[in-house]
Protein backbone atom coordinates (compact mmCIF):
# COMPACT_ATOMS: atom_id res chain seq x y z
CA UNK A 1 0.00 0.00 0.00
CA UNK A 2 1.08 3.31 -0.96
CA UNK A 3 1.18 5.67 1.90
CA UNK A 4 -0.38 9.06 1.66
CA UNK A 5 2.09 11.82 1.88
CA UNK A 6 1.28 14.20 5.06
CA UNK A 7 -0.26 17.76 4.60
CA UNK A 8 2.64 20.12 4.95
CA UNK A 9 1.98 22.72 7.80
CA UNK A 10 2.24 26.51 6.53
CA UNK A 11 5.48 27.72 7.61
CA UNK A 12 4.68 31.30 9.29
CA UNK A 13 7.74 33.07 10.30
CA UNK A 14 8.12 35.85 13.10
CA UNK A 15 7.25 39.02 11.37
CA UNK A 16 6.09 38.15 8.70
CA UNK A 17 2.44 39.41 7.45
CA UNK A 18 -0.21 36.30 6.66
CA UNK A 19 -1.82 37.82 4.12
CA UNK A 20 -0.99 36.71 0.81
CA UNK A 21 1.88 37.90 -1.14
CA UNK A 22 -0.11 39.18 -4.46
CA UNK A 23 -1.62 41.45 -2.28
CA UNK A 24 0.99 44.25 -1.33
CA UNK A 25 0.14 47.00 1.10
CA UNK A 26 -1.98 49.73 0.76
CA UNK A 27 -0.05 53.25 -0.25
CA UNK A 28 -0.40 56.13 2.23
CA UNK A 29 -2.87 59.04 1.57
CA UNK A 30 0.14 61.24 1.09
CA UNK A 31 1.37 59.27 -2.08
CA UNK A 32 -1.91 59.21 -3.71
CA UNK A 33 -1.83 63.18 -3.59
CA UNK A 34 1.78 63.12 -5.10
CA UNK A 35 3.76 63.67 -1.83
CA UNK A 36 6.88 61.66 -1.17
CA UNK A 37 7.65 60.79 2.39
CA UNK A 38 10.95 62.11 3.53
CA UNK A 39 12.97 58.99 4.40
CA UNK A 40 12.68 58.32 8.21
CA UNK A 41 9.39 60.01 9.19
CA UNK A 42 6.32 57.93 9.94
CA UNK A 43 2.97 57.80 8.15
CA UNK A 44 1.61 59.93 10.05
CA UNK A 45 3.97 63.04 9.55
CA UNK A 46 3.69 62.03 5.81
CA UNK A 47 0.19 62.11 5.71
CA UNK A 48 -0.24 65.79 7.31
CA UNK A 49 2.74 67.09 5.38
CA UNK A 50 0.51 66.44 2.47
CA UNK A 51 -2.36 68.14 3.85
CA UNK A 52 -1.02 71.29 4.89
CA UNK A 53 0.60 71.41 1.43
CA UNK A 54 -2.46 71.02 -0.32
CA UNK A 55 -4.23 73.17 1.63
CA UNK A 56 -1.65 76.09 1.26
CA UNK A 57 -1.87 75.49 -2.96
CA UNK A 58 -5.88 75.87 -2.71
CA UNK A 59 -5.36 79.11 -0.59
CA UNK A 60 -2.36 80.72 -3.37
CA UNK A 61 -4.91 79.46 -6.31
CA UNK A 62 -7.75 81.38 -4.42
CA UNK A 63 -6.01 84.28 -4.07
CA UNK A 64 -6.14 85.96 -7.04
CA UNK A 65 -10.13 85.10 -7.29
CA UNK A 66 -10.41 87.77 -4.12
CA UNK A 67 -8.32 90.27 -5.93
CA UNK A 68 -10.46 89.98 -9.16
CA UNK A 69 -13.44 90.21 -6.73
CA UNK A 70 -12.05 93.68 -5.44
CA UNK A 71 -11.22 94.83 -8.32
CA UNK A 72 -14.61 93.79 -9.71
CA UNK A 73 -16.02 95.90 -6.78
CA UNK A 74 -14.20 99.34 -7.41
CA UNK A 75 -14.73 98.96 -11.16
CA UNK A 76 -18.82 98.81 -10.31
CA UNK A 77 -18.39 101.56 -7.93
CA UNK A 78 -16.86 103.96 -10.26
CA UNK A 79 -19.38 103.17 -12.87
CA UNK A 80 -21.88 103.95 -10.45
CA UNK A 81 -20.28 107.23 -9.42
CA UNK A 82 -20.33 108.62 -13.05
CA UNK A 83 -23.79 107.23 -14.04
CA UNK A 84 -25.01 108.90 -10.35
CA UNK A 85 -22.93 112.58 -12.12
CA UNK A 86 -24.67 112.08 -15.78
CA UNK A 87 -28.38 111.41 -13.99
CA UNK A 88 -27.63 114.83 -12.13
CA UNK A 89 -26.25 116.45 -15.37
CA UNK A 90 -29.59 115.30 -17.24
CA UNK A 91 -32.13 116.66 -14.36
CA UNK A 92 -30.29 119.68 -14.14
CA UNK A 93 -30.32 119.95 -17.65
CA UNK A 94 -33.89 119.24 -18.32
CA UNK A 95 -34.87 121.52 -15.41
CA UNK A 96 -32.86 124.73 -16.80
CA UNK A 97 -34.61 123.85 -20.03
CA UNK A 98 -37.72 124.07 -18.78
CA UNK A 99 -36.75 127.39 -16.62
CA UNK A 100 -36.14 128.81 -19.76
CA UNK A 101 -38.50 127.83 -21.92
CA UNK A 102 -40.93 129.44 -19.23
CA UNK A 103 -38.53 132.73 -19.36
CA UNK A 104 -39.47 132.96 -23.13
CA UNK A 105 -43.22 132.55 -22.37
CA UNK A 106 -43.83 134.96 -19.71
CA UNK A 107 -41.32 137.69 -20.42
CA UNK A 108 -43.98 140.05 -21.45
CA UNK A 109 -45.85 140.25 -17.83
CA UNK A 110 -42.13 142.60 -17.57
CA UNK A 111 -44.40 145.15 -20.32
CA UNK A 112 -47.07 145.51 -17.85
CA UNK A 113 -48.22 149.08 -17.45
CA UNK A 114 -49.87 149.49 -14.08
CA UNK A 115 -50.90 153.14 -14.43
CA UNK A 116 -53.33 151.78 -17.28
CA UNK A 117 -54.38 148.72 -15.72
CA UNK A 118 -55.20 150.02 -12.40
CA UNK A 119 -56.85 152.77 -14.82
CA UNK A 120 -56.02 156.15 -12.05
CA UNK A 121 -58.89 158.55 -12.34
CA UNK A 122 -61.91 156.06 -12.42
CA UNK A 123 -64.41 158.86 -11.57
CA UNK A 124 -66.22 157.11 -8.18
CA UNK A 125 -69.70 156.21 -8.44
CA UNK A 126 -69.98 159.56 -6.21
CA UNK A 127 -69.31 161.34 -9.00
CA UNK A 128 -71.22 159.41 -11.05
CA UNK A 129 -74.12 159.92 -8.94
CA UNK A 130 -74.21 163.77 -8.15
CA UNK A 131 -73.57 164.27 -12.02
CA UNK A 132 -76.71 162.58 -12.70
CA UNK A 133 -78.62 164.69 -10.17
CA UNK A 134 -77.45 167.65 -12.09
CA UNK A 135 -77.95 166.62 -15.35
CA UNK A 136 -81.76 165.42 -13.79
CA UNK A 137 -81.90 169.13 -12.55
CA UNK A 138 -81.08 170.67 -15.62
CA UNK A 139 -83.41 168.82 -17.50
CA UNK A 140 -86.22 169.53 -15.14
CA UNK A 141 -85.87 172.70 -15.66
CA UNK A 142 -85.56 173.12 -19.10
CA UNK A 143 -88.89 171.30 -19.53
CA UNK A 144 -90.75 173.38 -16.68
CA UNK A 145 -89.47 176.62 -18.90
CA UNK A 146 -91.23 175.09 -22.11
CA UNK A 147 -94.38 174.50 -20.34
CA UNK A 148 -94.90 177.92 -19.55
CA UNK A 149 -93.63 178.85 -22.79
CA UNK A 150 -96.21 176.60 -24.67
CA UNK A 151 -98.71 177.44 -22.01
CA UNK A 152 -98.32 181.35 -23.18
CA UNK A 153 -98.89 180.68 -26.41
CA UNK A 154 -102.24 179.29 -25.52
CA UNK A 155 -102.98 182.30 -23.75
CA UNK A 156 -103.23 179.69 -20.76
CA UNK A 157 -100.43 181.96 -18.81
CA UNK A 158 -99.43 185.86 -19.43
CA UNK A 159 -97.58 186.71 -22.03
CA UNK A 160 -95.05 187.94 -20.07
CA UNK A 161 -94.81 184.89 -18.02
CA UNK A 162 -94.68 183.49 -21.74
CA UNK A 163 -91.67 185.26 -22.73
CA UNK A 164 -89.99 184.92 -19.31
CA UNK A 165 -90.12 181.35 -19.54
CA UNK A 166 -88.61 180.94 -23.19
CA UNK A 167 -85.72 183.48 -22.08
CA UNK A 168 -85.04 180.85 -19.14
CA UNK A 169 -85.34 178.22 -21.70
CA UNK A 170 -82.72 179.57 -23.72
CA UNK A 171 -80.62 179.99 -20.65
CA UNK A 172 -80.92 176.81 -19.87
CA UNK A 173 -79.96 174.86 -23.03
CA UNK A 174 -76.73 176.90 -23.06
CA UNK A 175 -75.61 176.19 -19.44
CA UNK A 176 -75.98 172.20 -21.04
CA UNK A 177 -73.57 173.49 -23.93
CA UNK A 178 -69.86 171.89 -22.40
CA UNK A 179 -68.02 175.37 -23.84
CA UNK A 180 -70.34 177.46 -21.45
CA UNK A 181 -70.72 175.14 -18.47
CA UNK A 182 -66.93 175.29 -17.77
CA UNK A 183 -66.84 178.93 -18.08
CA UNK A 184 -69.36 178.74 -14.22
CA UNK A 185 -68.45 175.27 -12.88
CA UNK A 186 -65.37 173.33 -12.91
CA UNK A 187 -67.39 169.87 -12.21
CA UNK A 188 -67.69 167.24 -14.81
CA UNK A 189 -70.76 166.82 -16.37
CA UNK A 190 -72.56 163.16 -16.60
CA UNK A 191 -71.57 162.47 -19.96
CA UNK A 192 -68.27 163.86 -19.18
CA UNK A 193 -67.74 161.07 -16.51
CA UNK A 194 -69.60 158.16 -18.84
CA UNK A 195 -66.79 158.78 -21.75
CA UNK A 196 -64.35 158.85 -19.22
CA UNK A 197 -64.67 155.75 -17.41
CA UNK A 198 -64.94 154.12 -21.17
CA UNK A 199 -62.13 155.24 -22.47
CA UNK A 200 -60.12 154.25 -19.58
CA UNK A 201 -61.74 150.97 -19.78
CA UNK A 202 -60.55 150.98 -23.41
CA UNK A 203 -57.49 152.05 -22.69
CA UNK A 204 -57.15 148.70 -20.35
CA UNK A 205 -58.57 146.49 -22.93
CA UNK A 206 -56.02 147.44 -25.88
CA UNK A 207 -53.36 147.13 -23.07
CA UNK A 208 -54.49 143.33 -22.03
CA UNK A 209 -54.19 142.77 -25.78
CA UNK A 210 -51.30 144.18 -26.56
CA UNK A 211 -50.20 142.12 -22.95
CA UNK A 212 -51.78 138.79 -24.77
CA UNK A 213 -50.56 138.72 -27.86
CA UNK A 214 -51.74 135.36 -30.05
CA UNK A 215 -50.56 133.07 -27.70
CA UNK A 216 -52.09 134.46 -24.38
CA UNK A 217 -50.00 135.22 -21.29
CA UNK A 218 -52.13 134.83 -18.27
CA UNK A 219 -52.67 130.79 -18.89
CA UNK A 220 -48.68 130.86 -19.75
CA UNK A 221 -48.17 132.41 -16.46
CA UNK A 222 -50.38 130.01 -14.71
CA UNK A 223 -47.49 127.77 -15.15
CA UNK A 224 -45.43 129.89 -12.74
CA UNK A 225 -47.42 128.63 -9.79
CA UNK A 226 -44.38 126.52 -8.67
CA UNK A 227 -42.81 129.58 -8.03
CA UNK A 228 -46.47 131.59 -6.36
CA UNK A 229 -49.28 129.25 -5.33
CA UNK A 230 -51.41 132.17 -5.23
CA UNK A 231 -51.73 131.68 -9.16
CA UNK A 232 -53.55 128.64 -8.39
CA UNK A 233 -56.50 130.60 -6.74
CA UNK A 234 -59.52 129.73 -8.36
CA UNK A 235 -60.88 133.53 -8.39
CA UNK A 236 -58.35 133.37 -11.57
CA UNK A 237 -59.87 130.03 -13.13
CA UNK A 238 -61.80 132.00 -15.58
CA UNK A 239 -59.00 134.62 -16.80
CA UNK A 240 -56.98 131.40 -17.61
CA UNK A 241 -59.43 129.53 -19.63
CA UNK A 242 -60.50 132.86 -21.90
CA UNK A 243 -56.73 133.43 -21.89
CA UNK A 244 -56.34 129.64 -23.28
CA UNK A 245 -59.10 130.83 -25.72
CA UNK A 246 -57.49 133.63 -27.03
CA UNK A 247 -60.53 135.61 -25.94
CA UNK A 248 -59.69 137.59 -22.80
CA UNK A 249 -59.57 141.18 -24.06
CA UNK A 250 -63.13 141.28 -25.41
CA UNK A 251 -64.57 139.59 -22.57
CA UNK A 252 -63.45 142.51 -19.46
CA UNK A 253 -66.04 144.62 -20.25
CA UNK A 254 -66.22 145.93 -16.39
CA UNK A 255 -63.83 147.33 -13.90
CA UNK A 256 -63.78 144.74 -11.36
CA UNK A 257 -62.73 142.27 -14.40
CA UNK A 258 -59.51 144.56 -15.39
CA UNK A 259 -58.74 144.99 -11.49
CA UNK A 260 -58.70 141.36 -11.24
CA UNK A 261 -56.41 140.71 -14.32
CA UNK A 262 -54.08 143.45 -12.55
CA UNK A 263 -53.76 141.11 -9.07
CA UNK A 264 -52.92 138.11 -11.47
CA UNK A 265 -50.62 140.16 -13.46
CA UNK A 266 -49.03 141.70 -10.18
CA UNK A 267 -48.42 137.71 -8.93
CA UNK A 268 -47.40 136.30 -11.93
CA UNK A 269 -44.61 139.24 -11.86
CA UNK A 270 -43.44 137.96 -8.69
CA UNK A 271 -43.45 134.32 -9.80
CA UNK A 272 -41.26 135.58 -12.74
CA UNK A 273 -38.73 137.27 -10.17
CA UNK A 274 -38.55 133.78 -8.36
CA UNK A 275 -38.15 132.19 -11.80
CA UNK A 276 -35.45 134.26 -12.44
CA UNK A 277 -33.44 133.72 -9.57
CA UNK A 278 -34.16 130.01 -9.49
CA UNK A 279 -32.42 129.97 -12.91
CA UNK A 280 -29.60 131.87 -12.38
CA UNK A 281 -28.83 129.88 -9.23
CA UNK A 282 -28.93 126.45 -11.73
CA UNK A 283 -26.93 128.13 -13.44
CA UNK A 284 -24.27 129.02 -11.45
CA UNK A 285 -24.43 125.29 -10.45
CA UNK A 286 -23.25 124.45 -13.71
CA UNK A 287 -20.89 126.39 -13.95
CA UNK A 288 -19.90 125.41 -10.66
CA UNK A 289 -19.91 121.53 -11.63
CA UNK A 290 -18.55 122.06 -14.96
CA UNK A 291 -21.41 121.38 -16.98
CA UNK A 292 -21.37 123.35 -19.78
CA UNK A 293 -24.23 122.28 -21.61
CA UNK A 294 -26.33 122.87 -19.01
CA UNK A 295 -24.35 126.34 -18.56
CA UNK A 296 -24.76 127.58 -21.83
CA UNK A 297 -25.98 131.10 -22.44
CA UNK A 298 -29.55 131.23 -24.30
CA UNK A 299 -30.42 131.95 -27.85
CA UNK A 300 -31.66 135.76 -28.18
CA UNK A 301 -35.31 136.06 -29.04
CA UNK A 302 -35.58 136.77 -32.96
Amino acid sequence: MAEHPTPREPVLRPGRAADPASEGPAAPVSEQAGVRPAPGSTAGSVTEAGVARAVTDDVRDGAPQGGSEGEAGGESTDQAGPSTAAIEQALAESRQRKLRLQLRQCDRVLLMDFTVLAMEGWPDNYALAAARRRRDLWVLSALIAASLFLSGLTSVVPAWLAGGAFGAFVIILLMGVPVIRRVYSRQPSYLDIVLTRQRLLSDARKHVAHLEGKEGLVWQCAGMAEFNPALRHPRFSDLVALSERRALARNLTRREHVRRYLIFMLEAEKAYGRLQSAFFEGNQRAIDEGWQEVAATPEPRT
